[in-house]
């Protein structure tokens, strides 16, 4: 896990020790946050591989076709939606200070409805267009199925949210979030670092791989810390709109905390049944949930209080955060979430890393690939989601993790 554990312990601490519960439009706003964005820094230069001049996935318009792919329809739409517009936004600035070593950027978003089968179906058809990096997908199971792909293709892939151990698995993937593993480990640390309660129930889905990976990750880790698990209830793809029995469990157990490494659409069902039969523990959850208050017909007041570990909150007051939350609300109308500030370190660490390796478009994406590798591995990033962010060649990110909770009905820094 590298340095998550060290980091995480001393800032988690030293957070909570002040409080338990402190947390483009138009061409002049995408200036505006043009000379406010990440700032990436590499120690060497390093010279660009030579293009492939038989190969046709060089881009033959003098632009880097850069593609991306998720849900914009479907039950993770919110997670899609705010990738696509955030990583727009990101190209825009990017594209107004001067592109990527002089070289403007061209970017397309595919739909794939949180369907492995679509997702690589929509890997196709950019691949059709001349895509030349894949900033994608934004969900483990699409990211797995279509990192299977790129490794053929040898097309460097960078997801800004897929969080599966799988989603890194080969030399050509990177990722922008947190691993599975690390939010489990990390959640369990959290909440006995900080005695948040001594009884905990889990709820989760063991049809999916995002969430039992976080789930076995918190259990292991839940045996070196100072609560117990009363009560471990699975529910699956197929059963996954009555939680009756797994609440009734958990509150028999007496458990003070439910911790949910679920997506938000059924943690908002878990809430309204708990609330339903009187049941009121503490409510933790993973960037998951990071969604709940966009539920439609969900009451958002049974959401208060509820915690959860991401990287990015909108209310943080740096000067990056408050330019990018000004401009995402004006172009789009909404406050961004984490997957959205996921997104736009995600194209600000391929603008830093293509100057980097200073590639040029005529190059094809093997050869783009080849040289983005390195030079990952080489940058520095202060983006939204982390200062001073580094990669390993594992393709994992090294930073620091954030918490938040819910608090009149929006996300505050803990």
């Amino acid at each position: 896990m590298k340095k998550f554990h060290k980091v995480i312990s001393a800032v988690m601490v030293s957070a909570m020790a002040a409080s338990l519960f402190a947390g483009c439009g138009n061409a002049d706003n995408g200036t505006q946050a043009a000379d406010s964005a990440p700032e990436a820094a590499a120690s060497e230069e390093s010279a660009a591989p030579e293009a492939d001049a038989s190969d046709n996935t060089a881009s033959a318009s003098g632009t880097f076709k850069i593609g991306s792919i998720g849900p914009i329809t479907g039950s993770a739409a919110v997670y899609g939606s705010a990738v696509q517009n955030a990583a727009q936004l990101a190209v825009d600035e990017i594209n107004a200070a001067g592109g990527i070593n002089g070289v403007q950027i061209e970017f397309k978003f595919e739909d794939d409805e949180c369907d492995a089968e679509k997702s690589v179906n929509a890997y196709n058809t950019l691949k059709d267009w001349g895509m030349q990096m894949l900033m994608g997908t934004v969900t483990s199971g699409c990211s797995v199925a279509v990192a299977e792909k790129t490794a053929e293709d040898n097309m460097f892939q960078l997801t800004p949210s897929g969080s599966s151990v799988d989603c890194v698995k080969y030399d050509n993937a990177f990722r922008v979030c947190f691993s599975d593993p690390n939010q489990g480990s990390a959640s369990a640390l959290y909440i006995g670092e900080n005695a948040i309660a001594s009884k905990v129930a889990v709820i989760y889905d063991s049809s999916d791989i995002y969430s039992s990976g976080i789930y076995e990750k918190f259990a292991a880790e839940a045996a070196n810390q100072p609560f117990e698990i009363v009560s471990a209830e699975a529910f699956t793809a197929d059963n996954k709109t009555d939680f009756s029995v797994q609440l009734q469990k958990a509150k028999d157990a007496g458990a003070e905390l439910v911790f949910l490494p679920i997506y938000y659409t059924e943690a908002s069902l878990i809430l309204s049944q708990a609330s339903t039969m009187g049941y009121a523990p503490i409510f933790f959850g993973c960037d998951g949930l990071d969604g709940i208050l966009n539920v439609e017909n969900f009451d958002t007041s049974l959401a208060e209080g509820v915690m959860l570990l991401t990287p990015f909150a909108a209310d943080a007051e740096d000067e990056l955060t408050k330019n990018f939350v000004t401009a995402y609300k004006e172009k789009f109308g909404d406050t961004p979430n984490q997957f959205a500030a996921d997104a736009y370190d995600a194209i600000y660490a391929i603008k830093a890393a293509g100057e980097k390796a200073g590639i040029t478009p005529d190059m094809d994406m093997s050869a783009i690939c080849e040289a983005l590798k390195g030079a990952m591995t080489e940058i520095t990033l202060d983006g939204l989601t982390g200062v001073g962010m580094t990669w390993d060649a594992s393709g994992e990110p090294n930073k620091a993790p954030k918490a938040v909770q819910i608090t009149d009905g929006v996300y505050k820094a803990m």
